[in-house]
């Protein structure tokens, strides 16, 4: 096993790098995703009410949500603190980068999901902050620690991983219904292509860091070829319920069936080539999923919310 070498950079100070150093800690761009993916829910919620999206409870579900979000990143980063040293995609973050104390870290990680779980049970509902609290406990319990051990953490991890649109529903609406689960399931299935091909892009980073993601231990990529194809083509029926659940109009019907296909033909690329992880090639083709992938979900979303059915 390779040793984690800290990269030597001198402790930073100032307001502005502490920001920075906390954006990263709590993965912001990750963070605003889940954040823009609750708000869908609660927005489709809020119509199922037949109130306004725009009023207090969602400011107070999506600060909520976001507290936990962001805490539960920083408690990943600490818990893999060693493995990022290791890997030059995250070299930077706070914690290998010596920016950051580890007590530090764990203080502000510590406040951000407690307080966002005791926010939730007292400006949203009990069952969201609930819901939450099983989220994180699932996310770093199960897929956390799985990630040293088996590439099925990628589905271990989906299931946490897919419940910011149900977190924003139930904030709205106080329970669980079909609606959320169908957000759910789009998060879900959207997941694997995603995180495949982030894995297939750093496949070298993840093997020096002992993480057993699929791309890792699969040489020839034939595997994770197939995972990727299942799940896009599964994908697009899925988001397509909206529409038959009445929750948006057939303009997003069309727009996610094109949304779906497009990402759909950017895995048929990567399938085409039949090259293993690791030649430059596949590289840049699985690159193109993961941009199709960044773009895809905020899209769909978007989509939904706009063509949203009251």
């Amino acid at each position: 096993m390779s040793t984690a070498t800290q990269p030597l950079i001198a402790p930073r100070s100032g307001v502005l790098t502490l920001l920075q150093d906390y954006a990263e800690l709590f993965k912001l761009r990750v963070t605003s995703l889940i954040v823009m993916t609750a708000w869908c829910g609660y927005y489709l919620g809020s119509l199922k009410n037949g109130t306004s999206s725009l009023q207090w409870g969602l400011l107070h579900a999506l600060l909520g949500i976001g507290l936990v979000s962001g805490g539960t990143a920083a408690f990943n980063e600490i818990i893999e603190h060693r493995e990022d040293a290791l890997m030059r995609r995250t070299q930077h973050r706070p914690l290998p980068a010596n920016h950051m104390g580890l007590g530090h870290a764990v203080v502000v990680a510590l406040l951000a999901t407690v307080g966002g779980v005791i926010y939730l049970w007292y400006m949203a509902n009990a069952g969201t902050a609930l819901l939450s609290l099983a989220t994180v406990v699932a996310y770093l319990g199960l897929y956390t620690p799985l990630k040293k051990i088996s590439p099925l953490c990628t589905f271990v991890g989906a299931f946490p991983g897919a419940m910011p649109g149900v977190l924003g529903w139930t904030a709205a609406r106080g329970r669980l219904e079909a609606e959320a689960l169908i957000l759910f399931a789009i998060v879900f299935f959207w997941q694997f292509p995603h995180f495949h091909s982030i894995a297939w892009l750093y496949r070298e980073d993840y093997e020096n860091a002992e993480i057993r993601m699929l791309p890792v231990v699969d040489s020839d990529g034939r595997s994770t070829i197939r995972a990727i194809l299942f799940y896009l083509v599964a994908l697009i029926p899925v988001s397509l319920a909206p529409t038959l659940l009445h929750m948006a109009g057939w303009v997003y019907f069309g727009g996610a069936l094109i949304l779906g296909l497009g990402f759909l033909a950017t895995g048929v690329r990567l399938a085409r080539l039949e090259m293993p992880p690791g030649k430059p090639r596949s590289k840049q083709r699985a690159r193109q999923v993961l941009i199709a992938s960044v773009f895809y979900l905020p899209l769909l979303f978007a989509l939904m919310m706009l063509n949203a059915v009251a």
